[in-house]
């Protein structure tokens, strides 16, 4: 009996290997038409120009540089769309202009503030920290679409080597949609606040999730930072309020 279950796990384990012999050995059959395909597809765009293919049972890996982080995923969007590949490994190096991190993280902030004027802009909030040239995102956005368009700023932004994206995106929610618009009149339609409405951007940033209200961004002084709190703690619904407001240095 012993001597039949070895015979049996034996031929199953032939069985295994002969299979995955027989798919690798299919996958490997496309390899010098897939090499050739993905050298002509990057050839098409001048900002492929540094990078180099290799193919293996059907995964390319893809090496060499660009200019720009976003080049770097267009790369391996484009070679994984291509017929009989079955993976990229994306190696990759952005070796465009260098930038010192302070002076990449302030532009990136910048941009990030004014990012999405006139749709979901004042129910956003998100932060760049630069390290190396690596952007790591932080923050809280309404949607998907809101965290992806801050994405694409960093992503085509000059000098970043890499992203980490750690933005949270709101749950969908009507209760906390009413939350948001309803802090919204109450903090620009204030006398005192009001005057932060001239600004495209608003900066007072409200957030809200799970009916639990944020308030971020930053303002003049400690009075205003005071009565947007007041405020927001009257808009009907919300569980809770946290005023993360900053004020102006000096002030």
């Amino acid at each position: 009996m012993k001597t039949l279950f070895s015979a049996v796990t034996s031929v199953l384990v032939l069985g295994i290997l002969s299979v995955g012999l027989v798919a690798q050995t299919s996958a490997g059959r496309y390899d010098d038409a897939i090499q050739t395909r993905v050298a002509q597809e990057l050839a098409k765009k001048q900002g492929f120009r540094n990078i180099l293919e290799t193919t293996e049972d059907g995964i390319v890996t893809l090496t060499g540089t660009v200019d720009l982080y976003q080049q770097k995923l267009d790369a391996a969007k484009k070679v994984r769309k291509l017929a009989n590949v079955q993976g990229v490994r994306n190696l990759i190096t952005v070796a465009g202009t260098v930038v010192p991190d302070a002076e990449l993280a302030a532009k990136l902030d910048r941009k990030l503030y004014y990012d999405r004027i006139g749709y979901d802009n004042q129910f956003n909030f998100v932060t760049a920290s630069v390290k190396d040239g690596v952007a790591t995102l932080n923050g809280e956005t309404r949607t998907e679409f809101d965290r992806d368009s801050a994405l694409a700023i960093a992503n085509t932004t000059p000098g970043i080597k890499d992203i980490v994206d750690e933005i949270k995106v709101a749950p969908v929610s009507i209760f906390d949609d009413r939350i948001r618009i309803s802090a919204m009149r109450a903090i620009y339609r204030d006398p005192v606040l009001s005057r932060y409405a001239i600004d495209p951007a608003l900066p007072i940033r409200i957030v809200v999730e799970n009916g639990h209200l944020s308030l971020y961004g930053t303002v003049a002084n400690t009075m205003d930072k005071n009565i947007a709190g007041i405020r927001a703690n009257q808009v009907f619904g919300a569980f809770s309020v946290q005023n993360n407001l900053q004020v102006v240095k000096g002030s």
